[in-house]
C-alpha cells in the first residue's frame, strides 16, 4: 500500500483532482446541480411527486400499525415478562446469555445467513432454506428482545403498500384459479416478508447495513468467478434461447450456479451497486481494491451473460446511483459510457442491436406471452389467476390462451405477471411499494450529508430502478431465490433511510 501511495500515477491522480476542483468546468457542474435542486424543490409539479403522500406520512402513527406492530412484537413481548419475572436464573445461565448476545447482534447472523444461501449450487438448491432461514433470524431476533426492551421489530419503517403487497399475495391464493398451485408459492412469498421484516429490523446502525451490503458483495464474487469460470471452459450454445441466425458467432450464455442466464444476470443488476457502493465507501485502500475487483468480475459475467434486459437494466441502475450520489457527475458519467462503447466487444455490441429486431426468436416468442397474460387480465382482472406461475400456466392451458411453439412459463413482464398472479391490488400494491420506496430514499439522500448510509441507500435505490426497468421485459420473481434477493435489496434500502434519518445525517 505504501508503494502504491508513493508512485507516479497515484500523485498524478491527487493532481488531477486538485486542478478540476479549482477548475472552471467544477463551478459551473456545481452551480448547474445547484439550479437543479432549487427547481425541483420549488417546482409546483415536481414538488407533489418528491414528498411523502398522507398515506405513507401517517401510517406510523395509525392505529392499523401500531396494531400489527404490537402482534408481530407479541412473542418478544411475552419472552421479555418471561426474564423479567426470573432474571437471575437467565443472567446465571452461560447459554442464556450466550442467546441473548447472538440476537442482539442478528444483523452479523444475517451476514453469514445470505452469504450461505446464496452461494449453494442449484443442483443442491432446496427453496425451504430461505424460510427455514429467515425464520430462524426472526427467532433469533426474539431471543435478543427476551432481555431489551427496546429491541423491537420495525413494521413503522417497512411502510403501509408492503404490507398492503403482502396481503394480497394471501387473498391470491384464496381467490385463486387452482388454489393448490398457488399455496406452495406462498411461502416464497413469506420467506420474501421475513427477510424484509429482519432486515430493517435487525440493522440498527452504520456497521449493521454495511455488514450486509458485503454478505450481497460475496454472492457476487463467488457467483461471478464461478461464471468466468464457466466461460473459460466453454459453454454450449442453447438454441431454445438464442436464435443463431441473428446472433451468429454468439458464445453460449454464462448462467454460474442459477441454471439460468437471465436469472444470474438479474442477480447480478440487483447486487452489483452494492459493491459499487462499498468500492465508494470503504475508507480503506485494501478494501477498495477488493471491493474493485468483485465489481469488475461482476460486471464481466454480467457480459458473459447475454442478457439484453439486464443489460439496460444495468445501465438505468447505473445512471440512478450517479445522479442521486452526485449529479454533477452526470455529464462525466454520460462521456465515459459514450468512449467505452467503442470497447464493447463485437458479440455483445450484436446482441444489443437485437434488442428490438423481431427477426430474433426471442424477442419475438414475447407477443404470444403478452396476449395470453392480457387475456388472463381481461377475463380476471380483480383477483388474477392465483399466485405463482403454475396457476395462471393451468388457466391459460385450460382457456386455451395461448397459441405458440414454446410452452408458456410467465408472460415475461414483471408487472403483467404480477397483475397475472395477484390482481388488481396486488399490481397496485407492487407498483406503489416500489415506487415509495424509491422516491423516500431519493428525497433522504438528497437532504442527507455524505456518509456510508447515504452511498449504500443511493444503490439500494439504483439497483431497485434497473430491476424494474429490467421487469418490463422479463420476470425477476420466476425464481424464488431471486425473489428474496430482490426484497433484500428493496429491506436494504429501507434500513439505508431508517439509519440516514436516525443518525441524524439528514437536513432541512
Amino acid at each position: 500500500m505504501t508503494l502504491l501511495r508513493e508512485s507516479y500515477l497515484y500523485h498524478l491522480w491527487l493532481t488531477l483532482c486538485a486542478v478540476y476542483e479549482d477548475s472552471a468546468i467544477h463551478r459551473v457542474l456545481k452551480a448547474a446541480g445547484g439550479w437543479c435542486n432549487r427547481q425541483i424543490d420549488e417546482s409546483r409539479v415536481l414538488r407533489p411527486l418528491c414528498r411523502e403522500g398522507v398515506v405513507a406520512r401517517a401510517w406510523p402513527d395509525s392505529c392499523l400499525c401500531r396494531l400489527l406492530t404490537a402482534l408481530v412484537n407479541l412473542p418478544g413481548q411475552l419472552l421479555h415478562k418471561l426474564y423479567n419475572a426470573l432474571p437471575l436464573t437467565f443472567e446465571d445461565s452461560f447459554f442464556a446469555r450466550l442467546v441473548f448476545e447472538m440476537g442482539d447482534e442478528t444483523a452479523i447472523a444475517q451476514f453469514w445467513c445470505i452469504c450461505l444461501l446464496w452461494i449453494i449450487p442449484f443442483t443442491y438448491w432446496n427453496n425451504a432454506y430461505s424460510l427455514l432461514g429467515f425464520a430462524a433470524l426472526l427467532v433469533l431476533f426474539h431471543a435478543g428482545a427476551m432481555h431489551r426492551k427496546d429491541l423491537r421489530l420495525d413494521l413503522a419503517n417497512i411502510g403501509f403498500y408492503p404490507l398492503v403487497l403482502f396481503g394480497a399475495m394471501f387473498l391470491a391464493v384464496f381467490f385463486s384459479y387452482a388454489p393448490s398451485l398457488s399455496l406452495r408459492f406462498l411461502f416464497y412469498h413469506i420467506s420474501a416478508a421475513l427477510c424484509v421484516l429482519v432486515t430493517v429490523s435487525a440493522v440498527r446502525c452504520t456497521e449493521d447495513l454495511k455488514r450486509l451490503t458485503v454478505g450481497g458483495a460475496v454472492c457476487v464474487a463467488v457467483s461471478g468467478a464461478y461464471g468466468i469460470v464457466q466461460r473459460i471452459q466453454g459453454v454450449e450454445v442453447s438454441r431454445s434461447t438464442v436464435d443463431l441466425r441473428v446472433n451468429a458467432g454468439m458464445p453460449g450464455r454464462v448462467e454460474s450456479y442459477f441454471d439460468n442466464a437471465n436469472t444470474f444476470a438479474e442477480v447480478l443488476i440487483l447486487l452489483l451497486p452494492l459493491v459499487l457502493a462499498l468500492i465508494l465507501c470503504s475508507r480503506r485502500l485494501f478494501s477498495k481494491l477488493v471491493a474493485s475487483g468483485v465489481f469488475v468480475v461482476g460486471i464481466a459475467a454480467l457480459g458473459m451473460t447475454y442478457s439484453r434486459a439486464s443489460w439496460v437494466g444495468m445501465a438505468c441502475a447505473m445512471v440512478v446511483l450517479v445522479f442521486l450520489w452526485k449529479p454533477k457527475l452526470i455529464p462525466a458519467f454520460a462521456v465515459l459510457c459514450c468512449l467505452a462503447v467503442p470497447f464493447l466487444p463485437t458479440t455483445i455490441w450484436n446482441r444489443i442491436l437485437t434488442i428490438a429486431n423481431p427477426a430474433d426468436s426471442s424477442t419475438a416468442s414475447r407477443i404470444p406471452l403478452l396476449k395470453a397474460a392480457i387475456e388472463v387480465i381481461r377475463s380476471r382482472p380483480l383477483w388474477g389467476a392465483g399466485l405463482g406461475t403454475a396457476a395462471p400456466q393451468a388457466y391459460i392451458s385450460e382457456w386455451n390462451l395461448y397459441h405458440a411453439d414454446f410452452p408458456y412459463v410467465h408472460s415475461h413482464n414483471f408487472y403483467l405477471e404480477v397483475w397475472v398472479e395477484a390482481g388488481l391490488l396486488g399490481v397496485v400494491g407492487f407498483v406503489a411499494s416500489m415506487l415509495w420506496n424509491i422516491k423516500r430514499a431519493a428525497h433522504t439522500v438528497r437532504h442527507c450529508a455524505d456518509s456510508t448510509a447515504r452511498t449504500i441507500t443511493c444503490a439500494a435505490a439504483a439497483a431497485l430502478c434497473g430491476a424494474m426497468v429490467c421487469g418490463l421485459a422479463d420476470y425477476l420473481w420466476n425464481y424464488p431465490r431471486v425473489m428474496c434477493i430482490f426484497w433484500f435489496v428493496f429491506a436494504v434500502a429501507l434500513a439505508g433511510v431508517k439509519i440516514c434519518r436516525t443518525e441524524g445525517k439528514e437536513t432541512p
